[in-house]
């Protein structure tokens, strides 16, 4: 995904609003048994932003957004090269160790790692999270509160309680948590700027395949990546018969996100639906009310619907970008962070050091 830059141009509808929180968040992948992907991926985003990448193909860690690649020097390369070939070993190393635990001896497997840092500009609050999973389910994650790792699983237990007892590597997760991934975070604010800070709105539009299919609100091209999209009836949220997707990338930096409401045409002819979509930044809601000349269809039309060809190019996209399973870990595994406040600041990598399970 190239430089939110390139989006810019040509929009005219931009507010230099800031999004308040911001985020930013690394994701690991170790994969065993596929001949067809990497082994090992390392994505760093910034707001939703992929910044840097790194796969055990290319061996070197790659800019992918102009801001980073005009404000740090080689030896930044180098430094983060190296920190991604040594934790490169150690998470295969983890793999076999999983396999072992769980009597697995061939088959596809994952070893994953989300971590990162939020900080909300307006009120100085920090939170920050460090979760490792095992074939898309959460296998360790650390609680910054008590510095303590909790163990999800019973093969994960020898890991917690190797973890715990090393001190000095707690230690170093929460300095990294709590103090050099903010000062990170806001240095990358600095450099990108230009576009990290600025918002766009979305478009937004209701989709439909069949009479009788669910009707999607569909909204792309918006930025930064924080969003609600949701159904109201007469003006009541609606929960009922809602199925909610991911907020996903599009490859000009900004992302789009759908949501779908299953009901029959005689249903919501008799009531005011409307889709609403809400995003980070941006005072004003964005509101579709659901009727039959709103909707977009092709079952009149042989020639398929634009926006659902996009969709699925953006899809195959993310299973290169994404590798395996770690858009589902994600979804499975949100709702566990463990999160803690701070508003210390500082700076060193040790916190970033893999280790074996």
């Amino acid at each position: 995904m190239n430089g939110l830059i390139l989006l810019v141009q040509g929009i005219c509808l931009l507010h230099t609003v800031s999004a308040v929180t911001h985020s930013m968040q690394y994701i690991v992948t170790a994969v065993s048994g596929l001949d067809e992907i990497p082994e090992h991926t390392e994505v760093g985003m910034v707001d939703g932003q992929q910044f840097v990448y790194y796969d055990s193909v290319l061996k070197k860690i790659i800019p992918k957004t102009d801001w980073i690649e005009k404000n740090v020097d080689a030896s930044y390369w180098k430094r983060e090269t190296d920190r991604n070939i040594a934790t490169e070993q150690t998470f295969k190393s983890n793999v076999a160790i999983a396999m072992t635990r769980f009597n697995q001896t061939r088959g596809v497997h994952t070893n994953q790692r989300m971590y990162g840092c939020e900080w909300n500009d307006e009120t100085g609050a920090t939170g920050g999270y460090f979760q490792d999973g095992y074939d898309g389910e959460d296998f360790i994650a650390f609680d910054l509160k008590t510095k303590t790792w909790i163990a999800p699983k019973p093969q994960a237990v020898i890991t917690k309680l190797k973890w715990d007892s090393d001190i000095a590597m707690t230690e170093q997760k929460k300095h990294y948590l709590t103090q050099e991934c903010i000062e990170w975070l806001k240095k990358y604010l600095d450099y990108g700027k230009s576009t990290l800070m600025t918002t766009v709105p979305p478009s937004v539009t209701l989709l439909q395949k069949t009479p009788s299919s669910p009707v999607t609100c569909h909204a792309t091209g918006f930025y930064p990546s924080g969003v609600m999209v949701f159904w109201q009836k007469d003006g009541q949220d609606q929960h009922g018969d809602v199925e909610h997707g991911e907020t996903l990338p599009n490859d000009d930096g900004t992302f789009q996100k759908s949501t779908h409401l299953t009901l029959t045409p005689e249903e919501w002819k008799k009531k005011q639906y409307q889709c609403v979509v809400q995003v980070t930044g941006i005072k004003e809601d964005f509101i579709k009310v659901l009727t039959e000349s709103e909707i977009k269809t092709n079952w009149n039309n042989p020639a398929p619907n634009i926006v659902l060809i996009i969709g699925v190019v953006v899809a195959l996209l993310l299973v290169i970008v994404a590798v395996v399973g770690v858009v589902i870990w994600k979804k499975k595994s949100k709702k566990g962070f463990i999160q803690a406040q701070s508003s210390d600041t500082d700076s060193d990598n040790s916190g970033r050091a893999a280790q074996q399970i």
